[in-house]
């Protein structure tokens, strides 16, 4: 087992730890810009709608074509996808759009589809997480991926830059009808690698990493502010903060 360490605290007696993807491993705002300004030119095109606003589209998605970021108190930042698409259903109201639920998912699985065959024109690596979770593996700890995003994309990822070997098991969207705050998605990887959730740690970027974390048993969260949410702000959630995983120390 081992011990992370910062300046300011400590988590001892770790024998497993599990890595939220986007915007912590992974540059969320380039990645999410990217899908957020696709499925708000779907919308458009479909529903014969002026393409001015896609801007005002984007923004009710949680992102802001003009800073090119993710925003920290959008619906993309602060929820898993079931939740995005009843709030952005709602918000399509507005336009003169009634569409329901499962459209409205048909609409982000087609985008989702022509996405992933050009996604790593899109997806750039936080340097920082892979020099950590390569450190993490030369001690022997257990990794896995836990992620709201789909197990194909995780997978695309995970082979086009070569990171088979640094992560033990996956799990996304497909792999619990329940949102990932739920902690059913957490669940699923403790069973798999039969793992004790008071010997397992989190590490993500969002409150919702926390919750999925705690609702599973597994007590200690780190939150890096590498996604779309500040350290001071992450301080409300979780004691264990960091600007970035370059500032724990492996003991």
């Amino acid at each position: 087992m081992i011990a992370l360490k910062t300046k300011d605290w400590q988590i001892d007696d770790i024998e497993a730890v599990l890595f939220d993807k986007d915007g912590t491993f992974i540059d969320l705002h380039y990645f999410w810009g990217k899908m957020t300004e696709l499925r708000s030119k779907k919308i458009i095109e479909l529903y014969g709608l002026n393409l001015d606003i896609l801007p005002l589209l984007c923004l009710k998605l949680g992102y802001d074509i003009n800073s090119s970021k993710m925003l920290s108190d959008g619906i993309t930042a602060m929820y898993s996808r079931q939740k995005i698409i009843e709030i952005f259903s709602k918000d399509l109201l507005e336009f003169g759009i009634e569409i329901t639920h499962a459209q409205l998912a048909k609409i982000f699985d087609d985008v989702s589809e022509e996405f992933y065959k050009n996604m790593f024109e899109y997806t750039l690596p936080i340097g920082s997480a892979i020099d950590f979770i390569k450190k993490l593996k030369k001690k022997n700890i257990k990794t896995a991926v836990v992620t709201s995003d789909s197990i194909i994309s995780t997978k695309l990822t995970l082979e086009h830059f070569g990171w088979q070997n640094l992560f033990d098991f996956s799990v996304g969207r497909e792999n619990s009808p329940k949102t990932k705050e739920s902690g059913a998605l957490v669940e699923i990887v403790l069973q798999e690698l039969n793992l004790n959730p008071k010997k397992t740690i989190m590490i993500g970027d969002a409150p919702m990493d926390f919750f999925a974390a705690k609702n599973a048993g597994v007590e200690r969260t780190i939150l890096v502010s590498t996604g779309q949410i500040s350290k001071e702000k992450l301080l409300e959630t979780s004691p264990y903060v960091v600007e970035n995983l370059s500032e724990i120390e492996i003991i």
